[in-house]
């Protein structure tokens, strides 16, 4: 079950990305996406999602080789 991003844990990747967030802004965040990790957590781990966009260039591409 994915859990539920905390304030921390926005912080943490905004981090990561260069983005400076305040304590206030990242508690925002976490409260509006976690309904989101909520409603996906019975089925998590379970789509057969590639999150890596790009796989979806090579595989579009891929078509235009036949």
């Amino acid at each position: 079950m994915s859990k539920r991003p905390t304030a921390e844990d926005i912080t943490a990747t905004a981090k990561v990305a260069g983005i400076p967030v305040t304590a206030d802004i990242a508690t925002r965040i976490a409260n509006s996406i976690g309904p989101a990790f909520e409603g996906f957590a019975p089925i998590s781990g379970t789509l057969p999602f590639d999150l890596e966009p790009s796989t979806y260039v090579v595989v579009q591409l891929a078509g235009d080789r036949k």
